[in-house]
Order: structure tokens, then sequence, then C-alpha cells
């Protein structure tokens, strides 16, 4: 659903999956330095929003996800998985709950698919699941992402401006080595390779489809991958697309996400690089040297970095 701020002044619209928004009002780094500043907001309104509802709602997300819901407090932002029998991410979404229902923002498009399987897990719950086309997710650097009345996003826009466009927003992402399913992971992602466990998994819960493969690689360490921070050659003027192949010589060691300008850092990419890859050594991508530095560290499967 394109966004309305795509007619605001400068507005330049994104591509692929994030072609309803503005990747940009003019200038992007500029906008990188405004939300960096603690002001602006991003449009994130071609994120998929669902909402559940019902008597329900937590104890079934609880016994679903990965996530501790039961005694989720209400309005308190939490991030959720959805995993395979054997471990891998199938869903990730990020939401709260009001005290009547949970409500999350997810990729675009993917939010379909999500709804398809919660409902058929629903068996006697009392609850119910929607898609939802009403609400529209921003991000501010003070409070965070924010669910937005669709018809009252422009109203906010005046009210919350400046408006920074999504390579602003994606540019300080990549850099705090934070992933978008699908983009920046692929079908064979554990939550302990992407530093998830933590954000979207609490080891302390109960009994969740997938949860052998997380217990077991938390407790014995060494996951197999690790998402890691690439610091891309700047001499060239153009960014690796998404699933392009990481080489060590001419070797595949794994796949870049997603990339960005950093205002300081330069050309930047998240990337899932193979676990006994060593740290120090420099990769290469679409010809284009990149060196690492460590986001989940290949021991334990943490999230090492600061945000920044």
């Amino acid at each position: 659903m394109r966004s309305p701020l795509l007619d605001l002044p400068g507005a330049v619209a994104g591509d692929g999956i994030d072609r309803e928004v503005a990747a940009h009002y003019g200038s992007f780094n500029g906008e990188q330095r405004t939300l960096e500043s603690g002001d602006g907001f991003v449009d994130l309104s071609h994120r998929d929003v669902v909402r559940i509802s019902g008597p329900d709602r937590l104890t079934w997300l609880h016994s679903l996800t990965t996530q501790h819901l039961e005694s989720l407090a209400p309005k308190v932002w939490t991030g959720a998985l959805i995993l395979s029998p054997q471990g891998h991410v199938e869903h990730a979404f990020f939401g709260h709950d009001d005290g009547e229902a949970f409500t999350a923002h997810t990729e675009p498009g993917a939010g379909a698919a999500l709804v398809e399987f919660l409902d058929r897990m629903r068996f006697m719950m009392r609850v119910e699941v929607a898609l939802v086309t009403d609400l529209a997710t921003t991000w501010r650097p003070a409070s965070g992402h924010e669910f937005i009345p669709r018809d009252r996003l422009l109203a906010y826009a005046e009210a919350a401006g400046p408006a920074c466009g999504l390579w602003a927003y994606e540019a300080l992402r990549i850099a705090r080595g934070e992933p978008r399913l699908a983009l920046d992971t692929d079908h064979r992602t554990i939550p302990n390779e992407a530093g998830w466990i933590g954000p979207a998994v609490h080891l302390d819960k109960g009994c969740y489809r997938g949860q052998e493969t997380v217990a077991r690689v938390h407790t014995l360490g060494r996951p197999p991958r690790r998402l890691t921070l690439l610091h891309l050659d700047g001499s060239e003027n153009r960014l690796p697309a998404v699933g392009s192949d990481l080489l060590l010589g001419d070797k595949v060691v794994g796949f870049v996400g997603t990339s960005a300008r950093h205002h300081e850092l330069g050309p930047i990419a998240l990337a899932m690089v193979k676990r006994n890859v060593p740290l120090d050594v420099t990769l290469t991508v679409d010809g284009m040297p990149a060196a690492q530095e460590v986001v989940v560290d290949p021991e334990v499967g943490l999230h090492v970095r600061p945000l920044r």
C-alpha cells in the first residue's frame, strides 16, 4: 500500500519490497544525522501489521513462539519468532499488547503467511487473528516503533517531523547488527546465528517448536554460521545485491544480506558467514573487498555488538 508520505517534497521511493515508502527526502546522510541526534521519524507503513485478539491470545502465543508472552505487560514492546521443528526461523514479528489485542509488524508481504500459520494453530483457543490495513508502522529514535492509524499519517508527519527516509533507518539498523528476516537470513537460519537470543528468544520458558535446536546450540556453543558486519571497499560506487555470494578466495563462505551507506562508517552490509571462517581475514563480495566486524560471537552464538 503506497504511503501518502511519498507525496511530501523531495520524497524518492525505495525499491523492491521497500518501494511503497520513501528511501529518502533529499539527503540520506543528513537524515541519518537527524535520527542519531534523536530527532525525526521514519515511515515504515509498508510493513505488514497483524492483530491477535481474544482472552487466550498471550497464553496461546507464548506456547507457539520463542518469546515469554503469557505475562507480558501492556505496551511493552517485544520480538518473537516462530520456528520449524528443526529450529529454523520461519516468522519474525515485533509488537506489543494493549490489554485487548497483541499487535505486531513484520516484513512487507510476510503478514499473510503469518496469519495463515496462526489460524491453523488456533484449535479451541479463544483467539482471532487478522491482517490489518488500517494501521501503519513508524519509528522514532526516542520512542522506537509505533502504530499509527493509516489515515493519520500526514497529520503524524506534521507533528513528528522531520521525515527521514528508509535508507537512513537501514544504515543505522545495519550498523547495530539487527537482521531482517529473509533478507539477512535464509531458510536454514537458526536464532543463535542471527543474534536473536535475547531480543526475540527467551531461554527460560516452556517448550515450543524448534526449542531443542536453540537450547542445544546455546548450551554447547559454536552455531554453524554467524551474522557479521562487513565494511565494504568504498572505492566503487555500488552496493552488493541481497543474496550475493561471500567469498574467501574462490570459496563461497556465506552470503550478503542488506547493505547501506553509513554517514560515518561508509558502505556496510550484514552477512551470514560460516562459523569457521577466521575473523581477521578479508572477504570478497561482487568483486569488492570486505573486512569483518563481529556481530554474533562465533563460539557462543550471542549478539555482542554495542548499540550505536
